[in-house]
């Protein structure tokens, strides 16, 4: 072990650990010129096992509970076939040595079987790269990496976000924007350097949310901020961004149900998690099991700050929707397809809930996303009320972790206070399963 850091940081130090991987082919733009991203491994397969318990890690930025929510939000409803149990472990200002420090206090206790974690920002110092930057935090992120396996952990290896600005509570802050988004690029791509070594898989979040949120401006104007208002905590645009590398990470392929309609039979075929309940005139009656994701939910019933049908506008760096025009989001991870043939007419409208559009044969016939089409549809009440309990529980995660197993009480007994809080976790996350039900819904399909 000893001789491989030092082989390491010998790398490092003489900026060869990285110069024979490709680099990534960059969009055209004059933002992009000094950056040298190389290519991320992909991940084809899934990760994820029947009953996992998957722990989320990270610092101030994981702590948000927006990511791992829409994480396990999606995991919950959209895959639930998979029931996956999810923790966060967001700790604001961590840096990679302070989570190695108390993971095994504070993770390894609940016994994940699939970890991922995302650490950087901090560990950059908000300052132009240094040998010594990197040095500690692949040293240290391999020691994380190698902690987990030890434990038979399953490992995501998440790469920082990106900023936006210089923040102004970092009184130590030195460089440009540029500088900085240099030096995460760099800690990026060493993370790329320990999944490859380590064989674990990587999640890359820094690229995808660089290259959105430059190209939010173009679309949505200079005041569009991926990293967030304050240049570092983003608001749900990019935390979408960053759900969505994890969860590709993870390996899901993003199929939810496919409805298959024979236009002139009146018949429906459906995919697993969908039960046909009754077909007639071109209205079709079905239960499903699978959720698509909702991006959007009801006015009065979305919490702690999650976008309101109505309100949400998808130029704005506040929504789900807005990132979801940015990254293959909907194509890659919310694939809700209708697929309707042998029709008379050319064109035809669609129903689902309270919306109605309209769509020609050829594109019924080649497959309709209606996660894409209808953001505001049947699943979107029943997806309140597990996100609200979802959104509870992991606030709670976040007080029993920094509160509880590190307050007073602990150093007396902390086997006693894991004992406490894990009965008072318990209902929550069992409300999680009890908000959970399948959802009944129509699709009408009428001749234009």
């Amino acid at each position: 072990m000893r001789l491989k850091i030092i082989l390491i940081i010998t790398l490092l130090a003489s900026g060869l650990a990285f110069g024979q991987q490709p680099l990534l082919r960059k969009p055209k733009d004059t933002a992009f010129e000094k950056f040298e991203p190389v290519v991320a491994p992909k991940s084809s397969s899934l990760l994820l096992k029947k009953g996992d318990r998957l722990a989320i890690c990270g610092d101030s930025i994981t702590e948000q509970k927006m990511y791992s929510r829409i994480m396990e939000d999606y995991l919950t409803m959209c895959v639930p076939e998979l029931e996956v149990t999810v923790r966060q472990y967001g700790w604001s200002g961590e840096r990679a040595p302070g989570f190695l420090g108390r993971m095994t206090n504070d993770c390894l206790r609940f016994k994940p079987t699939v970890a991922t974690t995302c650490y950087g920002m901090n560990d950059h110092e908000y300052r132009p790269y240094e040998d010594r930057i990197g040095q500690t935090y692949r040293v240290t992120s391999e020691r994380i990496v190698e902690a987990f396996k030890a434990n038979h952990v399953r490992f995501v290896q998440g790469s920082p976000g990106c900023v936006g600005k210089i923040p102004s509570w970092v009184k130590s802050a030195t460089g440009t924007v540029e500088d900085l988004n240099l030096s995460l690029c760099r800690l990026r791509n060493i993370g790329i350097g320990i999944a490859r070594e380590e064989n674990v898989r990587f999640a890359d979040v820094f690229w995808p949310m660089f290259t959105a949120g430059i190209e939010g401006q173009k679309r949505y104007g200079a005041d569009y901020a991926i990293a967030g208002k304050d240049g570092v905590h983003p608001g749900w645009a990019g935390q979408t961004v960053m759900a969505y590398a994890f969860l590709k990470a993870l390996g899901v392929n993003g199929n939810l149900g496919t409805f298959i309609v024979d236009l002139n039979k009146n018949k429906m075929r459906t995919s697993a998690g969908h039960e046909l309940i009754s077909a007639k005139d071109g209205e079709f009656q079905i239960r499903s099991a699978r959720f698509p994701f909702c991006a959007c939910l009801p006015e009065g019933q979305a919490t702690s700050g999650y976008p309101v049908r109505g309100q949400d506008e998808p130029g704005k760096d506040s929504s789900i929707r807005s990132a979801m025009t940015l990254i293959p989001f909907n194509e890659d991870l919310n694939r809700l397809t209708l697929m309707a043939r042998k029709g008379p007419a050319q064109r035809y409208a669609v129903t689902w809930g309270t919306e109605t559009k309209t769509f020609s044969a050829g594109e019924l016939a080649r497959g309709v996303n209606l996660a894409e089409q209808f953001p505001c549809n049947p699943f979107c009440e029943a997806f309140a009320k597990v996100d609200a309990a979802v959104a509870a529980k992991q606030a709670y995660e976040t007080k029993q972790i920094k509160e509880r197993f590190h307050g007073p009480g602990a150093r007396e007994n902390l086997d006693a206070i894991a004992m406490q809080t894990e009965s008072e976790r318990a209902p929550l996350a069992a409300a999680i399963k009890s908000a959970f039900a399948p959802v009944t819904h129509t699709i009408k399909i009428v001749p234009q």
